[in-house]
């Protein structure tokens, strides 16, 4: 009888996590969550630049920013603002070290959530990622209903599977060469 009541315990103790959702990996865990993390090269940041036309009154959204580069070299360069969405805490401390590197004031804010929420994107004028085709894919909608007309979107190597790229360049780096895409987003009526 003892044993039987310690294996009810037991089996007690293993379910109600289970049973309170705790669980379960999708309570807290973001739709999209690869934590693959490759940097992009200097050359690729300057060519994504170039091709959105950055300036001083942009604010810049990178969706997975990884250590920030992109906006603390876009601050830096261009006094542009910045905000970097990234889901891994790693590469959040990243950022926040590289922040006393580029030393651009409260110019990039890096926040620790899922990039297919950000509070704020309609305040975005550029949208910058290095994201695999599953995510762009379940942030196209997103960017589509929230981004306003004249927004640019720039990603390094991968494209939007349903949104053919209004331009198209190949960048050599030191180690291979990279695509860069770019998209403006256009009014809601127009095709």
């Amino acid at each position: 009888m003892k044993r039987l009541m310690m294996i009810a315990a037991l089996g007690l103790v293993v379910c109600l996590p289970l049973m309170s959702g705790a669980g379960d990996k999708n309570v807290t865990k973001p739709k999209y969550a690869n934590l693959t993390y490759v940097p992009t090269a200097d050359e690729v940041i300057l060519k994504m630049f170039e091709m959105g036309k950055i300036g001083k009154e942009d604010v810049i959204f990178d969706l997975g920013c990884g250590g920030g580069r992109i906006l603390y070299m876009a601050g830096k360069k261009f006094g542009a603002r910045g905000v970097g969405l990234e889901i891994n805490p790693d590469r959040i401390r990243e950022a926040m070290d590289q922040a006393q590197k580029y030393d651009v004031g409260t110019l990039v804010e890096i926040r620790h959530g899922d990039a297919l929420k950000p509070k704020d994107l309609p305040e975005a004028s550029v949208v910058v990622m290095y994201m695999f085709p599953e995510f762009m894919n379940l942030w196209l909608p997103i960017a589509k209903e929230k981004l306003k007309p004249g927004t640019r979107i720039l990603s390094h190597d991968y494209a939007f599977s349903d949104w053919a790229p209004d331009q198209t360049v190949t960048v050599r780096s030191s180690t291979r060469d990279h695509k860069v895409h770019m998209w403006t987003v256009k009014e809601k009526d127009a095709k």
